[in-house]
């Protein structure tokens, strides 16, 4: 199977795997992490299927910026956290446990212990609501 075709992220790009999504445009989709580490732990990811940084077109990576600050500032607009991590991680070595280009939005309180990886999948109502919220705070920016 090529890396593609075994790619949660581009099942989920694709409709075939579920995910609860907060935006899209031509080039990236957003959706929440089912394992937050954070309520609010969003990923933006690329359409098209790269592994990593080392892959990635110049376009694809302006889009996934792109779309990074946007959806912090819906995430700061309807969550306030105290802070905001913003983390892209490549190879096995630096974290990354899903080999698809993604950027990683975890809100953070003062105080909390750092993680970027959740073994606790979040219940589906909850992400749905959380999706639905930061949709709404899209809108209005």
């Amino acid at each position: 199977m090529s890396g593609e075709a075994a790619c949660i992220f581009c099942e989920i790009v694709r409709g075939e795997a579920p995910g609860f999504k907060v935006c899209e445009d031509a080039l990236t989709v957003t959706f929440l992490d089912v394992f937050p580490v954070a309520a609010g732990h969003t990923l933006v990811v690329t359409r098209e299927h790269f592994e990593n940084i080392f892959e990635i077109s110049p376009e694809a990576l302006t889009a996934v910026s792109a779309a990074s600050g946007r959806v912090a500032k819906a995430i700061r607009k309807e969550l306030d956290p105290d802070g905001l991590g913003v983390f892209q991680l490549n190879g096995a070595a630096a974290g990354q446990s899903v080999f698809h280009y993604h950027m990683h939005l975890i809100p953070r309180a003062k105080g909390e212990a750092f993680k970027l990886h959740a073994r606790v999948r979040g219940e589906d109502r909850d992400l749905r609501e959380m999706a639905a919220r930061l949709r709404a705070a899209l809108d209005g920016l």
